[in-house]
């Protein structure tokens, strides 16, 4: 009995090791800071767990800035960054990541377009991959063919999600949150169409220079060696200048659009635009909304909507933090005849949490899952990765991951109550239904 114990002896303890080093990382992380020559902010975390290295660069390039009249254009350059680039096609770039066990990611949102690279960290496997995501960055082919490919996908893409009420429903949403800001602008079939290689090459060359730039690395590299990727990577880029932002958007009043829908089930958004990344009520609001609809089944728009009255299966709420205040929203799917009966309960709920915040008991439940889910944030490469680069772009403090525990400890009812309050004005909300009666 005992010779399949000795037997897996040497695995166990090489398991324990394993865990042991990785410890750190769930601890705390050490991010190393500085700027390049050519002007490209950089973000380094030494992880030597294993001798892998990932690379993410993000360019102020989302789809806020996308003209007035080319929606869809941040999101359409980004995605034929990697189908074509320098002395590559798109066959010869995936084969070369292949043949060295290599990744590219990445994609557009509203903010921001990122690259990332994925590599071992050896060095002939590191060189191909990272000469492969400068020409990528630097040197898109934006090929006339792959283009009107991708244009049709995309719009194909456009005209399927119009079919869809979660989709119609989310469109609208937004619409209705930033009327007059690019947050609210959406890429359609007719906007895609009229999109040329021309506007790809000018967007690339206004918005994927070293100046808007942010780097992240992570990985099996020491501060010398990152310095180094880090240089390669931004003299790759023309030098460029950090790109404006539009005005900030307005809170504006309240609106309620009713959108038509033959689906059996209504869809119900209510929301208004609330807070920007790195805003000193981040935390009192998350907090906060873990009580009201972020804790899932323990939240009181769980209770009071789904549990007493059987509207919802599901219903919840977050704030989505942005370069410029980002949404707070609220999200449910109930009966077409009780939609009426949802949003009435919904904000009702809502408007007796901003009168007498969360109990001290929610308050305690909300830190607790707060902090204690914390370190699987950051078990892993990726997700350092994924932390990092928004600490980057979004210029949050070098101590963010290492405060994220003690700030959420330290909020107080007062604060939730004093930052809803400033945030969240009931009058202001915006509700949209697809397939309400």
């Amino acid at each position: 009995m005992t010779r399949p114990f000795f037997r897996l002896l040497p695995r166990l303890l090489t398991a324990s090791l394993v865990f042991l080093a990785a410890l750190p990382a769930t601890a705390g992380v050490a991010i190393e800071h500085w700027t390049t020559a050519a002007g490209a902010r950089v973000q380094f975390v030494a992880s030597r767990g294993l001798p892998m290295l990932d690379i993410q660069v993000d360019f102020a390039a989302g789809s806020m800035f996308d003209p007035a009249d080319k929606s869809g254009l941040a999101a359409l350059t980004r995605a034929l960054l990697d189908l074509g680039a320098g002395a590559r096609d798109e066959t010869a770039i995936a084969e070369e990541l292949a043949d060295i066990g290599a990744q590219l990611g990445g994609g557009a949102d509203t903010d921001r377009a990122s690259v990332s690279l994925r590599t071992l960290s050896a060095p002939d496997k590191q060189a191909v991959g990272i000469d492969i995501l400068r020409s990528v960055l630097a040197q898109p082919l934006f090929d006339a063919s792959i283009l009107e490919r991708e244009k049709e996908r995309t719009i194909a893409g456009l005209k399927e999600a119009m079919t869809r009420p979660d989709s119609i429903a989310g469109k609208a949403f937004w619409a209705a949150l930033y009327p007059d800001h690019p947050y609210g602008r959406q890429a359609t079939p007719e906007s895609v169409t009229t999109l040329s290689r021309d506007d790809l090459v000018a967007f690339h060359a206004r918005h994927y220079t070293a100046a808007n730039a942010s780097i992240t690395l992570v990985g099996d590299l020491s501060r010398a060696q990152a310095e180094q990727i880090a240089e390669q990577i931004s003299a790759s880029l023309p030098p460029g200048a950090a790109v404006p932002l539009p005005a900030a958007p307005a809170v504006g009043v309240g609106s309620f659009t009713a959108i038509a829908h033959p689906a059996t089930q209504a869809h119900i958004y209510l929301g208004l635009p609330a807070i920007e990344r790195g805003h000193p009520d981040f935390f009192p609001l998350l907090v906060g909304n873990y009580t009201l609809g972020g804790g899932g089944f323990v939240s009181r728009l769980m209770k009071e909507v789904r549990d007493k009255r059987g509207y919802a299966y599901s219903v919840y709420s977050y704030f989505a933090p942005l370069k410029q205040a980002g949404p707070f929203q609220i999200g449910l799917q109930t009966k077409r005849s009780q939609a009426g009966e949802a949003i009435k309960v919904t904000r009702e709920v809502l408007e007796r949490f901003l009168a007498e915040g969360p109990s001290e008991e929610e308050l305690a439940a909300a830190k607790a899952n707060l902090t204690g889910s914390f370190p699987l944030r950051l078990d892993s490469n990726r997700k350092i990765l994924d932390n990092v680069a928004t600490i980057g772009f979004y210029g949050l403090p070098l101590d963010y991951l290492d405060r994220y525990r003690e700030r959420v400890d330290a909020v107080t009812t007062a604060e939730v109550k004093a930052a809803f309050a400033r945030h969240v004005q009931p009058k202001a909300l915006r509700i949209v239904t697809v397939a309400a009666d």
